[in-house]
């Protein structure tokens, strides 16, 4: 069976996580993603771990592409790639506002030879307004855009979120805006430009903090690992040093719980009889809580209040994550070879299609692996070939 984007040309001017997470994305369902790269490589080829010299992030971050070396600023190397972007349905960049511009490969240039042409732009703070040029790394995101503001117990330092979210949710709006395209290209027969912004997608993202605010004026503060509006909805720690989120989010889930754990007296103080008191009087209710949990140690607990239908479970590194009889039946950790001996483990795409994992093809490619090939297409012989590489315009 055909992956549903088979037949779609996406070509992809990334770096490092949000681009090419969005070009994964497709290329995993089907799509072909050329990715053009300096011909000094993506600097993500560099990030740690490093697997038989290769970065096993990168080759995740990038399979199932094809790499394009290329020089894009000389003018042979910037019309090569405007040739194939002739054939091309997308573009994906996540370069500064203004870089595309600059080498001649804008918006405005592409749709001079492709008019149905998908232009995602992906960015740190888009591509208007006084901030467009600042650098937008993740971290900077998660700073801007209120996401550190409510992580972390109040008063103190916040941590970050050990994951790179701004990346991601980025890329996750990058990849839906550009669906969207493709189907205004085939059904109405007109392209589109996605101007997609780092810290809008978080801000956009943060529905329950956002919308406390902009409806009551009140603003979110930091909750440590409570909830905004449950009680008890938490962290609590076991016997055995260990962690385990609990959330009773109805009356029948607390008076469960107090169940299991013989507190059944305050299923009738009316200071916890409803879903909002709980929560008004957290703090001498967590407390209460927090301490009869310490009698029992993570995995019983866990198995006892799974059996009562109370949403729990212990906090569990990735090793246990990626490890356990769930994630195993599944298959969600697969083993690739990149056709030359190294084999690395990666996870597959979270979707299944028709109950079957989506099939990864390839490890990301060599840095131009796929030059020639590409090149070929538009007109370049083997001859041609060798002398731009010469020229230090491809390799």
């Amino acid at each position: 069976m055909k992956k549903p984007l088979e037949g779609i040309r996406v070509i992809e001017f990334g770096n490092f996580i949000a681009g090419p997470f969005c070009g994964m994305l497709l290329a995993d369902m089907g799509a072909e993603v050329i990715k053009i790269e300096p011909l000094s490589g993506d600097l993500a080829r560099a990030i740690p771990p490093i697997i038989d010299g290769k970065s096993a992030a990168f080759m995740t971050l990038n399979r199932n592409k094809k790499s394009l070396a290329i020089d894009l600023k000389s003018n042979h190397g910037r019309s090569l790639t405007l040739e194939i972007c002739k054939s091309a349905n997308v573009i994906i960049e996540n370069n500064r506002p203004g870089v595309m511009q600059r080498l001649g490969l804008g918006e405005e240039e592409v749709k001079k030879i492709n008019n149905k042409i998908v232009y995602t732009s992906v960015s740190g703070f888009g591509q208007t307004g006084e901030l467009k040029n600042r650098a937008g790394i993740n971290l900077i995101i998660e700073a801007l855009s209120g996401t550190l503001s409510v992580m972390g117990e109040k008063g103190e330092i916040p941590p970050r979120p050990g994951l790179q979210t701004a990346d991601i949710l980025g890329a996750m709006f990058a990849t839906y805006s550009t669906l969207a395209g493709l189907i205004g290209q085939i059904k109405h027969n007109q392209g589109m430009n996605a101007d997609v912004s780092l810290i809008e997608a978080s801000i956009a993202s943060a529905v329950w903090e956002t919308t406390e605010y902009l409806s009551s004026g009140i603003v979110p503060e930091q909750l440590g690992h409570s909830h905004r509006a449950s009680a008890p909805y938490q962290l609590f720690e076991t016997n055995d040093k260990r962690y385990i989120a609990i959330g009773a989010p109805s009356d029948a889930h607390f008076k469960k719980l107090m169940d299991i754990l013989d507190l059944n007296d305050l299923c009738e103080n009316p200071k916890f009889t409803s879903y909002s008191s709980r929560k008004e009087n957290e703090n001498d209710l967590v407390p209460v809580v927090a301490d009869k949990i310490m009698d029992w140690d993570s995995s019983n607990l866990e198995i006892k209040l799974t059996e009562a239908g109370i949403p729990c479970g212990c906090v569990r590194n990735y090793k246990e994550a990626l490890n356990n009889p769930h994630s195993i039946e599944r298959q969600l950790v697969k083993e690739i070879s990149d056709g030359q001996g190294s084999k690395i483990k990666t996870i597959r795409n979270p979707v299944l299609i028709n109950k079957k994992p989506i099939r990864i093809d390839n490890l990301a490619p060599e840095l131009g692996q796929h030059s020639f090939e590409i090149l070929n297409e538009v007109g370049i012989d083997k001859n041609a070939f060798s002398k731009l590489g010469s020229d230090g315009i491809t390799i």
